[in-house]
């Protein structure tokens, strides 16, 4: 088994394009802690049972940071006598056929596919690289200034340094910060994703009626198929929502029927190969036809949409678009009298999340909740800026056990989202391939489903 493998070493790799735009997240994140040691792992695989493993996914930061999704990895910022810091990364070589190791073992090469050597992944990432193997006893070993890492991603790296908790919180909440405004890259990357997600979209109400003659899971596997043919897999869990299930926020199972004369709640996203991802919401009439009632709640919901959309512009408060589209919902729950008004009182009471539920909107990118531990003055109590990427996606949910209401009410759920870039003069809505409007919707389903 050690004799007779061709070399394969690969000497035609090029810069990745993301390297020059990673090396100045670096630069930013380096200004943030002048004199400190850093330290960034990737992750590494998590056992399912036994000896599978769930599919790995890095830790987003390391990705924001280097480009790289390889696995057992970590970035090091070391810190120079300037004030600014020498980035290397660690990474798992390849395995020496000198030996065994390159076919006994669960992470063996010839079972888990071949590895980027050390020499090409420098040549890739525009970084000096290391041998991972050594890096617990390296850092361990590290002196002359303070250590931070990310805790809860790698133990054995996490266990060979001696750091505050206080601390290492800063740098995780500096690495969300760093990605709350996107470079023209990652905006790029994120039409790339929002794009597919249209045509998987348009292949899921294709196939409806696959979807009307067996489940759910018809609609989620058409949308699978798109994500993967054209991206990384899905950003999350697709949500295929039909009749009540529509009600429930985060409904994943996509086990029920689709029935003609209900809705659907279709919420997927495709993520790119490089792990950006989209996010849409479109509420389909399954018949390709709204009912009176169900166009009541869906135009209520698009016009809170609207209001919101309308608030997203630089200079703006974040929570500008939340209270615009909240606004509008709780009068017109006022109005249907589900809540007592006056619909100023009902909103600073929050009477109106019974049936709106979630807050309205979130940031978009690496992750489909982007930069959840940013600090709170820069992110929900801070102030929409160019290049920011985030969702406006107002629901209404009547629950099917809800009294409150009037029966044929209950089981009707109705979300609408689409993903915004702020621009120098407003917004520009990246996920405008899809329809809106009520006529628009049915006139899609007509076209496309038949």
């Amino acid at each position: 088994m050690r004799t007779g493998w061709a070399d394969t070493e690969r000497h035609d790799l090029r810069l990745d394009e993301q390297a020059p735009y990673a090396a100045r997240r670096r630069a930013a994140l380096s200004e943030r802690f002048p004199g400190e040691r850093l330290v960034v792992p990737s992750g590494n695989l998590k056992t399912r049972s036994n000896d599978d493993s769930y599919p790995f996914r890095p830790y987003t930061g390391y990705v924001h940071m280097t480009g790289d999704q390889a696995r057992d990895g970590a970035l090091v910022l070391e810190p120079r006598a300037d004030g600014g810091h020498d980035a290397y990364c660690y990474q798992l070589p390849r395995d020496s056929r000198d030996n065994d190791e390159f076919w006994t073992g669960a992470t063996a090469e010839l079972w888990m596919g071949r590895r980027r050597s050390l020499a090409e992944s420098e040549l890739v990432l525009g970084l000096p690289c290391r041998d991972v193997r050594t890096a617990a006893d390296d850092l361990a070993a590290a002196s002359g200034a303070p250590t931070r890492i990310v805790r809860g991603i790698d133990p054995s790296l996490e266990a060979a340094v001696t750091t505050d908790e206080e601390r290492d919180d800063e740098l995780e909440e500096a690495l969300s910060d760093l990605r709350l405004v996107k470079d023209d890259w990652e905006i790029a990357e994120l039409r790339k994703a929002v794009d597919s997600t249209v045509r998987g979209f348009t292949d899921a109400i294709g196939e409806l009626s696959g979807a009307i003659a067996s489940s759910e899971r018809w609609i989620e596997g058409t949308f699978f198929r798109r994500a993967r043919l054209e991206g990384n897999a899905v950003g999350y869990g697709s949500i295929c929502a039909a009749g009540e299930h529509a009600t429930i926020m985060h409904w994943t199972d996509n086990d029920g029927p689709v029935r003609p004369g209900e809705l659907l709640l279709f919420d997927a996203g495709v993520e790119t190969h490089t792990l950006y991802t989209a996010d849409v919401t479109r509420t389909l009439p399954i018949s390709g036809t709204f009912t009176p009632l169900q166009r009541k709640v869906y135009d209520a919901v698009y016009e809170a949409q609207e209001a919101g959309m309308a608030a997203v512009k630089p200079g703006a408060a974040y929570r500008d678009f939340h209270e615009a589209s909240q606004r509008h919902l709780a009068e017109r729950l006022v109005e249907w009298g589900f809540i007592e008004g006056p619909a100023d009182r009902a909103y600073e009471l929050g009477l109106q999340r019974r049936f709106t539920m979630a807050g309205t909107g979130h940031m978009l990118g690496l992750d489909v909740h982007d930069c959840a531990q940013a600090r709170n003055e820069e992110y929900v109590g801070g102030v929409l800026e160019p290049g920011m990427v985030l969702t406006v996606e107002p629901g209404l949910y009547f629950q099917p056990d809800d009294l409150t209401v009037p029966e044929e009410w209950r089981g009707i759920g109705v979300r609408i989202e689409d993903d915004l870039v702020v621009t120098d003069d407003g917004h520009e809505n990246l996920s405008a391939g899809l329809p809106r409007s009520a006529d628009e919707v049915e006139e899609w389903m007509a076209r496309i489903a038949g």
